[in-house]
């Protein structure tokens, strides 16, 4: 049983048909990649996943249970977690704050603090920043904070957006060996992005959307030798 079923999603901004029938699956301790051009369908997968835009027609399970009652917190409560477009951290708040929030869910202290220590080996940048605030951090900042915010939930799976938008080169390679790492460490991952040369290099899977439906799918090594992920994607003629 895959732990997320996306089956013939249907989404709506008014009356404008954004996801056309979107059907996906991410299994246990994966990376799966979409990939698309701006306005494909990508960010509105990951709202209607999260709750926050609710699916006209359609199913989403979470290990196999329905979802389609449930509201955005209880999205979160049940592990889905996402670090949305744009990092979106809390600026008055310090980054020990900004990581407090992300775990308002969890009630055990304890527990809060060694997540928190957990997040601080992955980001020693925020350890020595902790009581810096968030909207004073660099791009590349921020986007470690919003990551890590997004772990102190304890997510069984993570929902990224758009991680390396806006960000250096060398900050860009920082934050997808971070995937790579949190990966390793066992962490399901369900990744947009449009550095789709990226993405497919630490993903196992990848859908490509096109105007709100899948038009290719399968393997990441399936889809970088595909002539048309190239030639749309890769920039290979």
């Amino acid at each position: 049983m895959a732990l997320l079923e996306l089956e013939n999603i249907h989404t709506y901004y008014g009356n404008i048909h954004a996801l056309k029938g979107i059907s996906l699956t991410v299994n246990e301790a994966e990376i799966v990649t979409l990939i698309g051009g701006n306005g494909a369908g990508k960010s509105t997968t990951l709202k209607t996943i999260s709750g926050i835009i609710r699916q006209r027609h359609g199913t989403i399970h979470l290990a196999g249970e329905d979802l389609s009652a449930s509201k955005a917190h209880e999205i979160v409560a049940k592990g889905i977690v996402q670090v949305p477009e744009g990092r979106q951290v809390f600026g008055r708040l310090t980054v020990v704050e900004n990581l407090e929030m992300g775990a308002f869910i969890q009630k055990d202290k304890k527990k809060i603090a060694a997540d928190m220590e957990r997040v601080f080996t992955l980001f020693p940048r925020l350890k020595e920043r902790r009581s810096q605030l968030g909207g004073t951090l660099s791009g590349g900042e921020q986007q470690m904070l919003a990551m890590g915010r997004g772990l102190m939930a304890e997510p069984k799976i993570l929902l990224l957006d758009e991680p390396s938008m806006g960000l250096a080169p060398v900050l860009v390679d920082s934050i997808f060996d971070t995937i790579q790492e949190l990966h390793r460490l066992g962490t399901t991952i369900l990744l947009v992005e449009q550095n789709a040369r990226a993405a497919l290099t630490v993903a196992n899977r990848g859908y490509v959307l096109q105007t709100g439906e899948i038009i290719i799918s399968g393997s990441a090594e399936d889809l970088r030798t595909n002539e048309t992920v190239q030639k749309a994607y890769l920039g290979i003629e």
